[in-house]
């Protein structure tokens, strides 16, 4: 690959490390970080990585030498980002997750107004995320200090963490489909009278839910500690691994020590389908309620579901591409971003005031006089992708929905653990696959979204 098309391909992250560069203030400084995921700073470990910026002479650059300074800075960028370490990447991801702090609480706040009849459950499901946040940063400070890794290298301790993502989107779809079920047995039988369930109506079910697999996580990670774990023992012990004696084939590379275990890559990729199935309810919970501006909610999710692409794809890739985490946490600050716009114009839109005015660019003033839910929906039944398992599954009860979601991620758990180490590019480090890994799925996420909010006919690519 030429220097010029490694340059386009890189500019998106040349991008973020030139916003980042505004956080230079904070980055100097010692501090610990809140994660949405599972990368946290610990102990003010500084970087010894520079960017060194090419000033421009004072008698008036020609357009030659504007030209050439602004490749040469280019290129020295690309190459930082190429060569960044660990620690300059925690430190660069630093400010961006915690700032997301904020516009996360915005989203839960403009959520939960009384004007938009959220579901309680959901509200409680989208909350939990703040307890994952919190739990994650004891959990990075033990790796750190233990065994002197990142969270992301030290299994046993990673599945925990992690597992408290799955358990906020596992109640978020829980809560999110008994309050569509009650919606639409109302409508199927022209009785408004249906039994609302009680977590439609109150918060108490979702939280107990919480409660208890939250102490199920936490002995996860208590069971190992006691018994003196050391930093590459695996989660729940790798009883669901296959050992590598026991493979029916020889594998193109033996696993590194770092690789995830079976029931850890589970916990991440039925994250990212659990994600898709809430944003999925989020469409339908529009047609049921007739209020468009749900489905904004779903687009606003959207670079959320890339961040847990980003990270899935960091440990593809064996935790070998640094610059990802600032990636993911560029994109975390975003998503959370989009998601407090899209719960503000819910609300807006629901008759809520807003007490410092009105904001022209979010306030939802189009006119949806003309929007018919019931054909919309009628017409979306046919759809079938990940973000449609809550319609296809609609008649299962909510423990044969979670044990057959749960089987489909531990099947394609096995396929990318033991598939992909027949391949060279995940032990290859090449920046350029894991961004395709990325954002090809992304995009086609999102025309997939665009299309449908065109043709509600359309069911998909295959």
């Amino acid at each position: 690959m030429t220097a010029t098309q490694r340059m386009i391909a890189l500019a998106p992250l040349a991008l973020l490390c030139s916003v980042t560069s505004a956080f230079a203030p904070l980055a100097s400084r010692p501090f610990t970080t809140l994660s949405h995921h599972e990368f946290v700073n610990v102990n003010g470990i500084q970087s010894s990585t520079r960017h060194n910026l090419m000033p421009l002479p004072l008698d008036g650059p020609s357009i030659l030498d504007s030209t050439t300074l602004t490749l040469s800075f280019l290129n020295q960028l690309n190459e930082n980002i190429l060569t960044m370490d660990q620690t300059a990447a925690e430190q660069l991801a630093g400010p961006f997750f915690g700032a997301s702090l904020f516009p996360y609480l915005g989203f839960l706040f403009f959520l939960n107004v009384p004007q938009n009849e959220t579901p309680k459950g959901v509200t409680v499901g989208f909350a939990t995320c703040l307890l994952f946040v919190f739990l994650t940063i004891p959990a990075a400070i033990a790796a750190k200090v233990w065994y002197d890794v990142s969270l992301a290298d030290c299994d046993w301790i990673h599945g925990s963490a992690e597992s408290m993502l799955t358990i906020t989107n596992l109640v978020t779809v829980v809560a999110f489909r008994q309050a569509l079920s009650w919606k639409e047995q109302q409508e199927q039988s022209g009785n408004a009278n249906v039994k609302i369930p009680e977590s439609v109506v109150s918060y108490d079910p979702m939280v107990k839910l919480v409660c208890g697999l939250t102490v199920l996580a936490f002995i996860t990670a208590l069971v190992p500690a006691l018994a003196g774990a050391q930093v590459h023992t695996p989660y729940l012990d790798g009883f669901m691994d296959v050992p590598s004696s026991q493979l029916p084939w020889t594998a193109t590379h033996p696993e590194p020590e770092n690789s995830l275990t079976i029931a850890t890559w589970i916990i991440h990729i039925s994250s990212l389908v659990e994600w898709l199935v809430a944003m999925g309810f989020c469409w339908r919970w529009a047609d049921s309620v007739g209020n468009p501006r749900w489905k904004g909610l779903t687009w606003g999710l959207l670079p959320l579901h890339t961040s847990g692409i980003t990270a899935c794809t960091y440990h593809l890739l064996y935790n070998s591409i640094p610059v990802l985490v600032p990636l993911q946490a560029f994109l975390t600050f975003v998503g959370n971003t989009t998601a407090m716009i899209a719960a503000y114009r819910i609300a807006v839109s629901n008759g809520w005031t807003v007490p410092w005015g009105e904001i022209p660019f979010l306030d939802a003033s189009e006119d949806d006089s003309d929007y018919d839910a019931g054909i919309i929906r009628e017409d979306s039944q046919t759809l079938v992708g990940f973000e449609d398992l809550g319609d296809a599954l609609a008649k299962d009860n909510d423990y044969i929905f979670l044990v057959k979601l749960f089987a489909g991620c531990a099947v394609a758990s096995y396929v990318v653990k033991y598939g992909e180490i027949w391949f060279d590019f995940p032990f290859q480090s090449e920046l350029n696959i894991a961004l395709a890994f990325i954002f090809i799925p992304s995009l086609l996420n999102a025309y997939k979204w665009w299309k449908r909010s065109q043709d509600p006919t359309f069911d998909g690519f295959f």
